[in-house]
């Protein structure tokens, strides 16, 4: 049995303050003090209260000017695209022609694959990122390699094999049948292999036929003793919108392409969201799905303004998480991609305070993925899954720090101003493995 206590100001959050209110949504200890047990949290609260639980010869890990959080979920992210971050000049459908494309078609080497996941993941966990749902290619290697690293991590990711049988370069595309084939090997291989999830990925409805995304929704029927998950793009741009119109005629909005092939429910995840009608709304509230707001990347190709507030209506609200989507996205950093939903909130005149945007980032992803049991929150019985950010990095920062008047204001500050240089430590199931100021910030926890 392993304990180990972590002391300092700590923020969780116990419910979804679009719906209750910052206040009654947040947990804040001043001076909190969290007891991990051999990978789980076994208490927390604040330290004079339960000080009394440690022993004599155990030490504290203190840490000082900084916020201790629940780890970082990204709710949208492409491993594969790193490579192109900062691909000039296209929208959405010329970019995945003339960039997505040929770069995820190096992922047929599987050595390629296994390194591109090596850099992805410690670029995640040195952001404070501790959980994601993470799209791989058409190639079932780059589901493995990712899995593989994932787990020497021990981190607790959401992946799958992209399905694309049409509309994309021959040399990219499976079948509708290798493609069920290949991804009912894979879950049956990752799918709660540790912490790994697995997740039946239909690229976009434009690149599936029918048959592809009826054998997806098979897939996810089959599976009823450990559901899998699913993820997709849904309403991200207007030509997009347009193209699918005409490629499914009989279908009376985006969604319900999805909808029909039975795609649509709980664990249902779909990128983006910026042009949902109200009719589809309704379906993904009714049906338990939710949206990934992805910021960076809507700004970053002009896609549009993702209303999370119409989204989140008390009347029939949609679950909503954060993502980068990476390489559409343009940094790693949770705290970076607030800063531009705060601006897109903004745009859409509603005001995207600190609680609700730290809420997005963590407990708001963990209810995403259905994983608010889990992970997400800081409380007895979840997995230590933590992420300690520095209120100060560099002179500046802890000078503008000095002229906040409460919580709120210094959170809203780390996420105007703060990226992943504000990351102190990430600790992934209680382990510590990454410390910005060790002489090797990076460890995996069998080290």
């Amino acid at each position: 049995m392993t304990v180990q206590f972590i002391r300092g100001e700590v923020i969780s959050f116990k419910d979804d303050p679009f719906l209750c209110g910052s206040e009654s949504a947040i947990v804040h200890e001043e001076d909190g003090l969290i007891c991990i047990e051999d990978g789980k949290i076994k208490a927390f609260g604040s330290y004079s209260e339960i000080k009394g639980m440690i022993p004599a010869d155990a030490s504290i890990t203190h840490y000082k000017d900084s916020i201790i959080c629940p780890g970082f979920i990204d709710g949208h992210v492409h491993y594969p695209q790193i490579q192109m971050i900062g691909a000039f000049g296209e929208h959405l459908l010329d970019w995945l022609n003339k960039y997505t494309f040929p770069t995820e078609s190096n992922f047929a080497d599987k050595s390629y694959a296994d390194d591109v996941a090596k850099r992805f993941l410690k670029k995640l966990i040195g952001a404070g990122t501790t959980t994601a749902a993470v799209y791989c290619t058409v190639h079932p290697q780059s589901v493995d390699a990712f899995f593989e690293e994932s787990s020497r991590w021990n981190t607790r990711m959401v992946a799958g094999k992209v399905l694309m049988d049409r509309n994309a370069p021959e040399w990219l595309l499976d079948t509708a049948q290798s493609a069920y084939d290949d991804s009912k090997r894979l879950a049956g291989k990752w799918h709660h292999a540790g912490r790994q999830l697995y997740c039946v990925t239909p690229r976009f409805a434009p690149s599936c036929s029918d048959e592809q995304l009826e054998l997806a929704g098979q897939l996810l029927k089959e599976q009823t003793d450990q559901p899998l998950f699913m993820q997709t793009h849904l309403d991200e741009n207007v030509d997009e919108i347009a193209w699918v119109k005409q490629l499914f005629p009989g279908s009376k909005n985006y969604l319900d392409v999805y909808d029909k092939a039975g795609l649509v429910g709980p664990r249902s995840i779909f990128g983006h969201g910026v042009h949902c009608d109200e009719d589809e709304f309704h379906v993904l509230h009714e049906k338990g799905a939710g949206i990934c707001h992805c910021p960076t990347s809507n700004n970053f190709l002009g896609s549009g303004l993702f209303k999370a507030f119409v989204a989140k209506d008390e009347k029939r609200p949609v679950r909503v998480g954060l993502g980068t989507d990476l390489g559409a996205g343009t940094s790693f950093s949770q705290l970076s991609t607030l800063n531009e939903a705060y601006k897109v909130s903004e745009l859409n005149n509603t005001k995207l305070d600190a609680v609700h945007a730290f809420y997005l980032a963590t407990r708001g992803g963990a209810e995403l993925l259905y994983l608010e049991d889990t992970i997400g929150s800081i409380a007895p019985g979840m997995e230590a899954d933590i992420t300690v950010l520095d209120c100060g990095h560099d002179e500046f920062t802890q000078w503008r720090m000095g002229y906040a008047n409460d919580l709120n204001e210094r959170l809203f500050i780390l996420m105007c101003l703060g990226n992943e240089r504000n990351v102190k430590s990430t600790y992934v199931y209680g382990r510590c493995v990454y410390d910005r100021d060790r002489a090797e910030p990076f460890q995996y926890p069998q080290d």
